[in-house]
This record gives structure tokens, C-alpha cells and sequence, in this order.
């Protein structure tokens, strides 16, 4: 490798700096680097530091693994993979050699090789390790013992050395020869004349030797008498690396230049069957070093010394899209090398840090590596077993030093007293799911310990014990995941527990105690349940997206405007976003965004939710603005409301929208200015080192005023030239929305560090020091309330983990620009009310709602919000007046102190995403809902079915005269397929526990009418097209059989699920009354929420308390001597019978004026109903028990 041509300042690099190798550490080095590292007294690091930690690694994408250090300060000059065993060699330059071992890359040896000089070149053999420097040739074992220490003329500078083959070895450097090394018998067996000096690159195929020059050419030896065959003059300047892959060779170097030296971005390649060149390859990094990494292709890594790793084909062209960075400790990249595998990459830099990068996440380095011998404990003489059960067995046969003292064994029994070890608690896991039955109980195993093994803890106190109550148990032991006891219960993933029952028994008011509805988090890509009530709770988004209706089927406006609705009518009962996240999976663009999530990736916590809920984000304000976008009535729902904004832009637009100027200035000096608009900004961090202190305001003034330099096309100079790009804000959004892309270590912790700041400033700013070194005492803190010093002082605990502020002040300048400040209640009473500013282009914007990523590795993390809710919802909800902030974690709804809101401890709560809204938004806006649904969506429409035909149908729809009214009964049944199935798992105690339930569609309903002349006739059946695959169809239970949901091959009236939903809804909203069996989980399924007022539902109407529930075909054989059912169900008959059956309940409880009497009716029921097994007889069986004595001496008929 050439030093000299890649960086001027490493060829001055002084060997004598390292020869004592004195342990005083290099300034430039990173300080986050040093806490673990010791340092023996030659100033060797013992241990190997890791510098991050392992990420997750994608198949088939290389991802760095590890990064180690292996001399802290000392350049890494050459590094080589073993090529028999799976280890890692890297050598400085201070002479100093260290292995790693394994992908983990575990310190395995390090040794010195050479007391003043760098290590240029490292080989691995069968037997040891080859060592090459400036003028000696080392061969030493893999633990440092040396086989043989060849030295070369003192006048030699090698460079570089090839294994010709298994003993034969060549030598070259900047002499104007090669030599030839036996390595059998250590000699000097040939010295082949070079004619052009400076070989630093040897390679070698099966035709040619290959030499790399110092001035940029490559030469072509012949294998058996190292004569020239062909040269290629590659580089005007020098060579920086080549490598050769079957018929192709691919060379970087430098080109001479008037100011010197360049890096050339056109890699060189030349074909060897033709021996020419052919076309050159334009790169987008300045290569250094490059490699051939075959796998299916020929694949080549282009490395730059800045870190920038680029990846394309020899013959092809370079895309940027392929590049990714290294990023190094040091300044520069010092060496590169590819495993025998191609599975491993290693990065060496100037800081004397090692990067292993792979593209899986248990790489091999070889093929086929040897098992690696690794040093064996000290060995002493073996003694003798001795049996103890064996009385008579002479204890003498343990050698023992004579003694006459008193030995400890003689410890007297008087001061000693029997402590036994104390149990560890059980794990609350397994308490929380524990079934008993007796006195044993039983539980599932939740995998959190090996089997059969139990750890102790040596130091134990009661203190101790008593604290494993208030924190949760890591699955895999507290000392290796110390940060879980951090989550706090209520942040933690809230699961829903399903038992024979499904939902009915399970508790949500434990959860929730308010009157805010919940969201259920077991469907499919629930993750964006928080982002759900963060818009809802948007009073002006609320009302303007429930007034939205269009004719596309699947518009995600419109969808969210029935969930709103849903979460309006709920009185603390959680809902689902079924039907909004079924048309949300729909969306292409949601799926090309890697937006929907596979099953086993949301179980796992695979995905990255911080990430995915940003991205989510975006994408649903953008999809909310093109469906709001939409002027054209909606034809499908005759009579249904337009679009509610008659402007070319959209209402999200006006709420969210914020009006840019995009400047890009060239080199040139040409300008060009474009309008733009985004709906929301991404924070973008300062590189802040020193920990000084950094509003949060300066940190979004420096984000929404991004200034940056880029390549950009100049129409001027006509190519693409370095401009300076700024962005200036013409119009200010009254929704701020800001995406915190906290998605490393690095940006975690800048926030960490200037919560810290400010949390000390605070101290200060409230009459005390805070120390390091201790806590405050309460005492300390009475003083901070006092009249003297301030009437409202927060707690310490209020002030920790605090950077956000809970107001902005921003100003639009006239030259364009744009002030942010933290604005507080004091500032206020100092500058006057909001509204009075907002004249003279001031605007106060009030934090409403974080969203927060929970880190927590036993369930894979989740996403909860923080949400300030206003006057508006607690009026309509608790007829109060107030504000409060409240937790939103799927169905666990809990009020919370303002202070929580804003506090993130980055070790288990980062922040994701923030709402700021302006002062007084909700005047601006008118918050009327209109509801869009009129009565014209129940009259004919066409089926989307292409067969069906009208002797096919089986209702007749509604007339205009028919139109129902408030309190008239219609009677409703659905019918279901399955999506997904159920999963569950068997108990030790051979019980079943339902871990998911099964996933359902509805795919008919039908309504009839519950009065008038047409009683009984269904004005509703429809069939629902889906576009999902269905698992089962359940023809036994709802009569749906293939194809019947086609809308090629069907026979049905077939229609969209949002068409008869838009039915359903009506009818709700007129206020008639649903008779039905089992209507909650058909609502549930359908995704309604309906008043309990609104609902009769026969299961409830026929059933005792604590009694089983009765089957419809039980109640009509009983009640109406029907036999319903009888090979599969009909949706159509069994709403019937649900209205005949309400209309046998009025008749038998008198209107409900006669309780006693129908109690009665029920006894004699469920005495029926067991003595017949709760089982309908077969028709030549018993008849209808309406004559029977137990029915008649109850009441006669």
C-alpha cells in the first residue's frame, strides 16, 4: 500500500513516537472510548473495547457487527483475516500485532513484532503467521512465539510479500527488485530485476503474477520465470490498490494534477482475455482500496479513506444508492480486507479502532475453518480422588502442611449459626399467568432461565427483596438487562387475556377509568393506535375529517372518519380500527413505505417502531391531504357531501401545511428560488460535543431553517456543481408537527446530555448548586418553596430528563426569517396574551401531544402518547371544563402530570414525534359536524356481482315512504369468514389459552323490517366483496360458500364493506332499534359502535345470571317450534327469528310490567335445556315442548 500517495501527514508519521510505546494517550482520540479500557505498563491495551454495541444485521446486507480497539492512539496499518482459522489479525504502526477471534471478535493474542517499525503486510500460514516490515520478514505462532526472524538489507523498504505457493514466498518494495524466499529453509533463493521500481501490490491468478508500481502501472509476469507479459499504464500519478477476478482487473490510483496529486474517481478495468482496457467505471467516493467480492456477481467494494463504502459491477454503472458509510474513530481508513468467505469485512482507521462489518448476523470467515486452540488454565499435580461415603478411607492420602495452629475447621459450634440461602422471588410473569387448581398451581413456561438451573445472588440484603415487588423480572436475569426495572407498569405493553368467553369477562375498566375510548392493539399494524388518538384529540382534525365522505372504497379519510365516530359514542369501552387499518393495508404507497408489518415482525418487536411511526406519520398526513383534496361529489352515496374545503388546497393543508422558499445558491453564483410546502419538519441535531446548552428551540429554528451544501444542477454552468441550499418559511402552519428522529445512539445522546444541562440550570435558576456527588435532601428543597424565594417550585423529580418546553414563541421577520424561543406562563404576563402578538406576526404554539417509543426488550417495545386534551372533550364527555394531560397506551387510559409529558429517560422513553398547536386554534376553525350520510344510501343500488340477476334476489329495498324512523325495530344478523386462525396454546393443566384470537371479516348482513305491512321482509342483503384471502369460510356456521364473495363468479348482490357500513351507520344515526342474537360480537366484528339503547339483543333477553348462554336454535325450537339451522346458516332466517322471538319475550313478560312471570318461563327453560342437553331434537323426536306439561302449567298458550 502506498501511504505516501493517500495521505502526505501519515508518510511523516514517526516510528520513533511508538518505540517505547509510552501509555500516554493520543489527544485526537475519542474520550467515550476510554472508560474500559487498562493498560498494561508498555502502554498495550489488555482488553479489547468495544465502541458500540452489535446491531441487528439484515440477510444479504452488510451492516457492521463489531468495532473493537486494538492499540488505543496507533494507526491500524494493515489488517488480514485468517485464512484456516476464524480469526481477525490487525497490526499497527508501532509493530504491535493483535488476533481477535470469531465474529464477536474476542482479544486472542497480542504481541510486538517489531520494536520501531509498522507492520506492511500480514500472512497467514498452516503454522504461524508471516509478518512483513520496512526490512524484516517475521514468522511467529498465533499465540507470539517466533519460528524465524529473517532479516532483510538494511537499504530495503518492502512494501509488499505473495505466497506463490504452500513454502515459496515473494518480497517487494520501492528497490527495483523481488525477492524470493524459501521458506523451508529460510534462504534467499532468488532475486528477480524489476524494471519498473516500486512494487507495493503483488497478485497472482493461475496465468500471471501481478505487480502493482508506485507510479501507476501494473505489470503481467509470467509464472515460472517472472518475465514481463503485458503492462498496463493505469494511472498518471500512482497506484492506490488493484484486484483481479477472473478475466477482469480493476485498478484505483491517483492522477497528476497542476496542484499535484488527485484522487481519480474513474476506476480502471481491464480485460485479460483481450488485454485491453475497457470502458473506465465513474465512482461516486474517492477510492482508496477496492476488492472483488463474487458472490452470485462480481461484485466490487470501492473504500474511501473517509469512510464511504460503495458497491457496484465492474462492467456496469455505479449507483448512489449503494454506497454506505463506516464510520470511523479516526480521521482516516487505513486498511480494508475481505474474508475467504465474503461474509466479512474489516475496516481498520487511524485511532487504532477495527470495524467488522457482515452481511449476516453469524458470519464465518473461511469456508472451512480448524478448530482454534486456545490456552489451557495452569496445570497441577492430580490428586487422587476421594470417595467421602467411604469411612475407613485415610485422609492422608491429601497432602496437608503440618500446623500446629488451630485449623477453621474447628470453628466452635457456639458462634456459628445456620443461615440457609434465601429462595429468589418467582417470577411475576409466572404469578400473573398461574391457574390454580387445588392447592398446585400451574403455569406456563416463560422461557426466561435455562432449565433446572436457578441463579443465586451472593450479596443479598431484605432491602433488596423487598424491591423485586415494585419492579418486573428480566427474562433472561437482572444483572444482564438492568434498564427493564426502568419501565414503569403503566408505560409497559398492555395485552389483552382471552378466555373461553373471548372479551366478555375480561375487565378494560382496570385499565381505564375515564370516559375516553380506548384502542384494542390485537390487530394487525395496531402500532399506530397512539398516532389514532393523537389526531382525534385535534378538535378542528376531528370535525373536519368526520365531515369528509367520498365514493372511493377504500379512502383512509374516510375511514378515520367513522372511527372518530366510534371513539365519539364510546362511554370508556375500548374500540378497534379494524376497517381503518384494513383499507390502510391497501394502500400501495403504505406498502412500498415498509409501513405494513408482517405478523411475525410485530409479535417480535423486529421493526423499528421509532422509525415506522415517524414514517407513518408523514405518510398519513400526506394521504389525508390528497383524500380531502377530492371537489367531486360522491355519486356512489347519492345526496352524501362533497369535499368540506371548496379551495384547490386541502383542510389538512391549511391546518398542517407550511409555506417554504427553497434557495440554492451555486459556486457560480447563480440563484434559484422555488416554492414549496411540507406538513411537517424533521429535527436535525447540531454536532454539540462540549455539553453546552442547546435551547430546543434553536435546535427547530436550525431544522425549519436548514441550511446545507449539496451537489445540485446548475442551469447556468450546465452540470452538476456544489450550491448552498437554504429553506425560509413564508407562512406559518397552525399545527406544528415535528418527527424527533432519535433513531441512534448519537442523537439519544444529545438529548440526554442537554436534559442534563438544563437540569442544572434549572437548580440554579430555583436558588441551588446541584452537586454530582449527591442527592439534594428534602430539607434543602423547603427553602426553594418559600415566599422569599418562589411560590411554585417544581420538584427535583419534575425537573430530571426535561429538554422540551411546553410552549414556542415564534416571529416571522421581514428579511424573511424566522425567531423561535421557549416561551413560559412568566413570559406571558411580561409580553402580553398570544392573541394580541399574532398581529404583528407572533404566534405562541402550545405543546399538545408526544409520541414516545418504549424501549423494552421482553416484549420488543411499544408506542404510547402523551396527550394534552382539551375543554372541548371533557365537556362532551364529563360535562367539566378543563385541561389535562392524559397517557394513551392502546386500552390503558390514565390522567398523568404535565411534567411526565415531557420528561424522557433515553434509556427506556425516547421521544418520536411532537404536536404543537397554536393558541387559540380551535376559534380559527368551524367545529360543526354535518353528518354526510343521508337516507338515499339505503335505496337500489347495482351489485358488484357480473352474474347476478334479478330472479337472484333476495330483498326488496326500502321505498322512500319506508324510510325508518326513531324506535322502529329492525332485525339484523351477519355472517363471518375467518382471515386469520386463531392461535393458542395447551396448559400444563390441559387447559387451552388463546394467545390470538382468530382474525374475522364479515361477509353478509342483513336487515329486515320489525313493522309495517312488510314485516319480516329483509330490505338489506348484502354480500361483502374482499380483497383479503380467506382462510375458512365456515359454510357450516354462515352458510357463505367459494366464490360466493367473487365478484367474477358470484351470484349474490355483492357490494363493497364501506357501501353497507354507510347503511348500518345511517340507520344508527336515525335511532331505530337492532334485535338481533349475539349483536355484540357482530358490531364488534363490523366495526360499530352502537348505543345500548339502540340494541335488543335475545341472548341477554332469555338469559339468568350466572347461567350458560341459550343457542337461537334452541330459543326458536323452545318458544316458537321452529327448526332453524339445520344444515348451515341463513342470515335471513335467523334475523327473522330473533324479531319473533322479541315479540314472544314482550308477550310472555307483559311489555316487562310481569318480571316474576317471565322468571319462570326462564327456570322451566333451562330446566328443559338440560334434560335435552341443550340439543334441538331430530324431527321424528320429541315435538316443540309448547304443549308440554312443563311449559303450559307456567303459562298456557
Amino acid at each position: 500500500m502506498n501511504f505516501e500517495s493517500l495521505d502526505p501527514g501519515l508518510a511523516e508519521y514517526a516510528p520513533a513516537m511508538h518505540s517505547a510505546l509510552d501509555p500516554v494517550l493520543d489527544a485526537h482520540l475519542n474520550p467515550s472510548l476510554l472508560p474500559n479500557v487498562e493498560l498494561d505498563p508498555e502502554g498495550v491495551a489488555l482488553e479489547a473495547l468495544p465502541v458500540q454495541e452489535s446491531v441487528h444485521i439484515m440477510e444479504g446486507v452488510y451492516s457492521e457487527l463489531h468495532s473493537v480497539v486494538a492499540e488505543v492512539g496507533v494507526p491500524v496499518s494493515v489488517s488480514h483475516f485468517d485464512l484456516h482459522e476464524e480469526m481477525l489479525w490487525v497490526g499497527s504502526h508501532g509493530g504491535h500485532a493483535t488476533s481477535f477471534f470469531g465474529p464477536a471478535l474476542e482479544r486472542y493474542s497480542s504481541f510486538q513484532v517489531n520494536g520501531s517499525d509498522d507492520i506492511r503486510q500480514i500472512q497467514s500460514l498452516e503454522n504461524g503467521i508471516l509478518f512483513l516490515t520496512k526490512n524484516n520478514l517475521k514468522y511467529m505462532t498465533r499465540g507470539g512465539l517466533i519460528i524465524f526472524d529473517y532479516l532483510l538489507d538494511e537499504s530495503e523498504d518492502m512494501h509488499s510479500l505473495l505466497l506463490t505457493d504452500s513454502s515459496t514466498l515473494l518480497v517487494g518494495g520501492l528497490q527495483n527488485h523481488i525477492l524470493e524466499i524459501d521458506l523451508n529453509t529460510v534462504q534467499e533463493t532468488q532475486k528477480y530485476a524489476v524494471e519498473t521500481p516500486g512494487v507495493t501490490i503483488m497478485r497472482q491468478t493461475n496465468r500471471f503474477f501481478f505487480c502493482g508500481h508506485t507510479s501507476g502501472k501494473v505489470s503481467l509476469r509470467d509464472l515460472r520465470t517472472f518475465k514481463v507479459e503485458h503492462e498496463f499504464d493505469a494511472f498518471s500519478g500512482s497506484l492506490s490498490d488493484f484486484d483481479v477476478h477472473g478475466n477482469l482487473l480493476a485498478a484505483c490510483g491517483f492522477s497528476s494534477r497542476l496542484t499535484g496529486l488527485a484522487c481519480d474517481r474513474f476506476l480502471k478495468v481491464y480485460d485479460l482475455r483481450m488485454m485491453r482496457a475497457i470502458t473506465p467505471l465513474q465512482v461516486h467516493v474517492d477510492p482508496a482500496f477496492l476488492r472483488f467480492i463474487p458472490t452470485y456477481t462480481s461484485r466490487l467494494a470501492i473504500i474511501s479513506q473517509s469512510g464511504q463504502c460503495q458497491f457496484c459491477e465492474p462492467t456496469g454503472l455505479a449507483n448512489p444508492a449503494d454506497i454506505f458509510h463506516v464510520n470511523p474513530v479516526g480521521p482516516l481508513l487505513m486498511t480494508f480486507d475481505v474474508s475467504a468467505s465474503k461474509q466479512a469485512l474489516a475496516f481498520g482507521d487511524s485511532e487504532g479502532c477495527v470495524h467488522l462489518w457482515t452481511d449476516s448476523p453469524e458470519p464465518s470467515f473461511n469456508p472451512y475453518s480448524r478448530e482454534t486452540e486456545f490456552a489451557l488454565p495452569c496445570l497441577v499435580d492430580s490428586l487422587p480422588p476421594l470417595d467421602w461415603s467411604q469411612d475407613l478411607l485415610p485422609l492422608s492420602l491429601i497432602p496437608v502442611p503440618l500446623t500446629t495452629d488451630t485449623l477453621l475447621s474447628d470453628w466452635p459450634a457456639a458462634n456459628s449459626a445456620p443461615a440457609p440461602r434465601r429462595a429468589p422471588p418467582v417470577d411475576a410473569e409466572i404469578l400473573r399467568t398461574m391457574k390454580k387448581v387445588g392447592f398446585i398451581g400451574y403455569a406456563p413456561n416463560p422461557r426466561t432461565r435455562l432449565r433446572n438451573q436457578i441463579p443465586y445472588r451472593l450479596k443479598e440484603s431484605d432491602s433488596e427483596f423487598d424491591s423485586f415487588s415494585q419492579v418486573t423480572e428480566s427474562p433472561i436475569g437482572r444483572e444482564e438487562e438492568p434498564h427493564l426495572h426502568m419501565v414503569s407498569k403503566k408505560y409497559r405493553k398492555v395485552t389483552i387475556k382471552y378466555s373461553k368467553l373471548g372479551l366478555e369477562d375480561f375487565d378494560f375498566k382496570h385499565y381505564n377509568k375515564t370516559l375516553f375510548a380506548g384502542l384494542e392493539p390485537h390487530i394487525p399494524n395496531a402500532y399506530c393506535n397512539c398516532m389514532i388518538q393523537v389526531l382525534y384529540f385535534l378538535e378542528p382534525v376531528r370535525c373536519l375529517i368526520q365531515n369528509h365522505l367520498c365514493q372511493k372504497e377504500f379512502c383512509l379519510a374516510c375511514e378515520l372518519g367513522f372511527l372518530f365516530h366510534m371513539l365519539d359514542l364510546s362511554r370508556g369501552d375500548p374500540c378497534q380500527g379494524s376497517n381503518f387499518l384494513r383499507a390502510f393495508r391497501t394502500i400501495p404507497e403504505a406498502s412500498a413505505l415498509g409501513l405494513i408489518l408482517a405478523d411475525s415482525d410485530e409479535a417480535s418487536g423486529k421493526g423499528n417502531l421509532a422509525r415506522l411511526i415517524q414514517r407513518w406519520n408523514r405518510f398519513i398526513l400526506t394521504q389525508l391531504h390528497q383524500d380531502m383534496q377530492e371537489l367531486e361529489v360522491p355519486q356512489a352515496y347519492r345526496g352524501a357531501g362533497g369535499s368540506f374545503c371548496s379551495s384547490g388546497d386541502s383542510v389538512i393543508g391549511q391546518l398542517f401545511s407550511c409555506e417554504m422558499e427553497n434557495c440554492s445558491l451555486c459556486r457560480c453564483g447563480s440563484e434559484t428560488v422555488r416554492a414549496s410546502s411540507t406538513l411537517l419538519f424533521t429535527l436535525s441535531y447540531p454536532e454539540d460535543k462540549t455539553g453546552k446548552n442547546c435551547d430546543f428551540a434553536q435546535v427547530l429554528k436550525r431544522s425549519i431553517c436548514l441550511e446545507q451544501n449539496t451537489q445540485a444542477w446548475c442551469d447556468n454552468c450546465e452540470k452538476y456543481q456544489p450550491t448552498i441550499q437554504t429553506r425560509n418559511i413564508r407562512h406559518l402552519p397552525d399545527i406544528l408537527v415535528i418527527n424527533c428522529e432519535v433513531n441512534s445512539l448519537k442523537e439519544a445522546g444529545f438529548w440526554r446530555m442537554q436534559a442534563e444541562v438544563a437540569f442544572k440550570m434549572a437548580i440554579k435558576k430555583h436558588g441551588g448548586e446541584i452537586s454530582k456527588s449527591k442527592e439534594f435532601a428534602l430539607a434543602d428543597w423547603k427553602e426553594l418553596g418559600s415566599p422569599e424565594g418562589m411560590l411554585m417550585c417544581p420538584s427535583i423529580e419534575e425537573l430530571k430528563n426535561v429538554w422540551l418546553p411546553f410552549s414556542l414563541r415564534m416571529k416571522m421577520t421581514k428579511n424573511k426569517g424566522l425567531d423561535v424561543c421557549n416561551w413560559t406562563d412568566g413570559d406571558e404576563m411580561q409580553w402580553g396574551p398570544a392573541r394580541a402578538e399574532e398581529e404583528h406576526g407572533v404566534y405562541v404554539y402550545d405543546l399538545m401531544a408526544t409520541v414516545v417509543h418504549i424501549l423494552d426488550s421482553r416484549t420488543g417495545g411499544s408506542l404510547v402518547a402523551h396527550i394534552k386534551v382539551g375543554e372541548t372533550y371533557h365537556q362532551r364527555k364529563e360535562g367539566v371544563t378543563h385541561q389535562q394531560w392524559y397517557l394513551f397506551n392502546d386500552f390503558l387510559i390514565e390522567p398523568i402530570d404535565k411534567h411526565e409529558a415531557v420528561q424522557f429517560d433515553m434509556n427506556w422513553k425516547v421521544p418520536a414525534i411532537l404536536y404543537y398547536i397554536k393558541r387559540n386554534l380551535n376559534s380559527k376553525y368551524n367545529l360543526n359536524i354535518k353528518n354526510p350520510i343521508e337516507a338515499s344510501v339505503l335505496l337500489a343500488e347495482a351489485s358488484l356481482a357480473r352474474k347476478q340477476r334479478k330472479t337472484h334476489t333476495t330483498f326488496i329495498p326500502l321505498m322512500p315512504n319506508e324510510m325508518p324512523q326513531v324506535g322502529d325495530l329492525v332485525g339484523l344478523d351477519a355472517e363471518f369468514v375467518t382471515l386469520n386462525e386463531e392461535e393458542a396454546e395447551l396448559r400444563s393443566d390441559g387447559t387451552k389459552s388463546t394467545i390470538k384470537p382468530s382474525q374475522m371479516s364479515v361477509a353478509r348482513i342483513t336487515c329486515v323490517r320489525g313493522q309495517g305491512p312488510n314485516e319480516g321482509i329483509p330490505f338489506i342483503d348484502d354480500y361483502i366483496s374482499t380483497q383479503e384471502q380467506v382462510v375458512d369460510y365456515l359454510t357450516q356456521y354462515s352458510g357463505i360458500k367459494p366464490g360466493d364473495l367473487d365478484a367474477k363468479i358470484s351470484s349474490k348482490h355483492l357490494t363493497t364493506l364501506k357501501s353497507t357500513y354507510l347503511k348500518l351507520r345511517f340507520l344508527i344515526d336515525i335511532g331505530v332499534k337492532f334485535v338481533g342474537h349475539g349483536l355484540q360480537k357482530d358490531f364488534r366484528v363490523i366495526n360499530l359502535m352502537v348505543p345500548k339503547d339502540q340494541v335488543l339483543d335475545t341472548v341477554y333477553l332469555f338469559h339468568m345470571p350466572r347461567k350458560r348462554m341459550i343457542s337461537l336454535r334452541f330459543l326458536a325450537w323452545y318458544f316458537l317450534d321452529l327448526k332453524i339451522q339445520g344444515e348451515t346458516h341463513d342470515s335471513i332466517e335467523d334475523a327473522r327469528t330473533a324479531l319473533q322471538l322479541y315479540r314472544k319475550y314482550l308477550e310472555l313478560s307483559k311489555n316487562g310490567t310481569e318480571p316474576e312471570s317471565f322468571h319462570k318461563v326462564l327456570k322451566g327453560l333451562y330446566e328443559k335445556g338440560r334434560k335435552m342437553d341443550w340439543k334441538v331434537p331430530e324431527p321424528e323426536g320429541q315435538t316443540s315442548p309448547k304443549n308440554a306439561a312443563v311449559f303450559s302449567s307456567v303459562l298456557p298458550l
